[in-house]
């Protein structure tokens, strides 16, 4: 015997419910570190199958623990994690830069994140280019083998030199060729724009000064410096833009713009060194130029730190967003009972930043750093977050700088019964990413504003379960919408 259920369609809202215990939309991100295999692969000489188990693993846990975002590090040193003509594979991929692997591991994640509804977020790094040049062996085709005019040595690091027209080109290119080729929903940078400072090594960039001052008088190297950052992040920025303007441009700076010591606009903090004064990332600025989309600060201190307070910089944050999407950078690796010095020994102090962030409308979520507290789950984390404030799944949010597309309503949708198993299925219309399927109990008003009704999110267009008690549609009904590339 075979039955037919039509389906409610309707299309999805959006609504913005961060105050809410369990908001609909809200941040869940979860930072997937592969440089020095910190978080995948877990070694650099795993077959492609073990990796990719690997990674999958990592993407089921990000749905147990009802994230709705990772961040995939796809370039940690001018190198790459996918199939790129203008830099050699990861050493951290096949053991060897250069070495080509079997399959193109961002091509594998984007297929994977969208079965699961998973949007996808890839991090670069614009300036590192080998992370340690005594034991990092470069490909001859590496960028710093055929152009090393173009790099700077600071420490036992080798970076593109930030002042060269050449580097922003190349690196715009490199961005504009993920942004072309790859499915992906956002493009991601994190706090190493100039490098941390080494104590008495000042950055060698003399010469570069005196070939590109650009109107800057030798007593404003400091304000020439941030320029050449505001350059790169504006070109980046126009070259998304140009080829898919739904794709956002996000970065996750060091937690401190600026200590109060030094700017009145500052935050009421003594960091030892700051975006503005050490990275030369005048990070609000780019809020208000509207050159990035939204702003991760990487706050990974707690609640109460005297130098760098939890509280004191997500309210100073929250204050000066600028119209980009705000979210917090959080640090669940520092929950490590076995390590008494600068770790916390409870879970609880993520749980109250949680529920600080939610006090602020202007919070739209947290991004977790790593991807392996997930396998670990420090001191039941997990749990807490589940109990407290993970119950249900959140929908990414939609992001107010990005010119919303309107989903068509999924067509000709079936819910078929057969052997013991129930079919959906469903034809993706125009501007559709994927689908959220809602359930409810026979009787029950729809309401889809609510998460807990959310059953599934996908980019599939069927799927298949077992015929029981928790999917019988003699209990249950079901409606489904499409969600678009703006997550609207």
């Amino acid at each position: 015997m075979k039955r037919f259920i039509g389906l409610s369609l309707i299309l999805l809202l959006t609504f913005n419910l961060n105050a809410a215990k369990h908001p609909k939309r809200e941040m869940r991100a979860v930072w997937i570190a592969t440089v020095a295999n910190i978080d995948w692969p877990s070694a650099s000489n795993l077959t492609s199958a073990q990796q990719k188990k690997e990674f999958i693993e990592l993407l089921d846990l990000s749905k147990a623990y009802n994230m709705n975002t990772v961040v995939f590090q796809i370039r940690p040193a001018a190198d790459a994690f996918y199939a790129s003509k203008y830099e050699p594979w990861s050493q951290w991929l096949t053991g060897k830069q250069g070495k080509e692997p079997d399959y193109d591991p961002l091509a594998f994640a984007s297929v994977e994140c969208r079965k699961r509804g998973l949007d996808l977020h890839v991090w670069i790094n614009p300036y590192r280019a080998v992370s340690d040049v005594t034991n990092n062996q470069t490909a001859p085709n590496h960028i710093t083998n055929t152009h090393p005019e173009w790099f700077l040595t600071y420490g036992k690091t080798k970076y593109f030199d930030p002042a060269l027209p050449e580097t922003r080109n190349f690196v715009a290119t490199v961005v504009s060729d993920i942004v072309r080729r790859y499915d992906i929903d956002a493009v991601h940078m994190d706090d190493y724009f100039y490098p941390y400072r080494i104590t008495g090594a000042e950055f060698p960039d003399n010469q570069s000064f005196k070939s590109y001052p650009r109107g800057y008088a030798s007593n404003q190297r400091d304000d020439w410096r941030r320029n050449n950052v505001d350059l790169i992040i504006k070109q980046i920025h126009d070259s998304i833009k140009t080829i898919k303007p739904w794709v956002e441009f996000g970065i996750s700076p060091f937690g401190v713009w600026r200590n109060i010591a030094k700017d009145q606009a500052g935050s009421n903090t003594k960091a030892g060194q700051t975006n503005y004064d050490d990275l030369f990332a005048d990070v609000l600025k780019w809020q208000r130029e509207g050159w990035i989309d939204y702003v991760t600060p990487q706050i990974y201190w707690e609640i109460g730190k005297e130098v760098a307070d939890y509280k004191i910089i997500a309210d100073w944050w929250s204050r000066n967003t600028y119209g980009a999407q705000l979210y917090v950078g959080q640090a669940p690796y520092r929950i490590d009972p076995q390590a008494k010095e600068k770790s916390w020994q409870s879970a609880d102090e993520i749980i109250r930043q949680i529920k600080l962030n939610r006090k602020y409308p202007e919070i739209s979520g947290s991004m977790f750093f790593s991807a392996k507290f997930m396998r670990k789950n420090p001191l039941e984390l997990h749990e807490k977050l589940q109990k407290k404030f993970y119950r249900y799944p959140a929908l990414a949010p939609a992001n107010q700088r990005i010119n919303p597309v309107q989903p068509q309503e999924p067509l000709h949708v079936l819910l078929t019964e057969k052997n013991g198993q129930l079919h959906f299925s469903w034809e993706k219309g125009q501007n559709t990413k994927s689908f959220v399927i809602y359930q409810f109990r026979k009787g029950q008003r729809i309401n889809t504003e609510k998460p807990e009704h959310i059953f599934l999110t996908t980019s599939d267009n069927s799927i298949t379960y077992e015929f029981d008690k928790r999917t019988d549609p003699r209990r249950f009904k079901y409606v489904i919408t499409s969600v678009s590339k703006s997550n609207t």
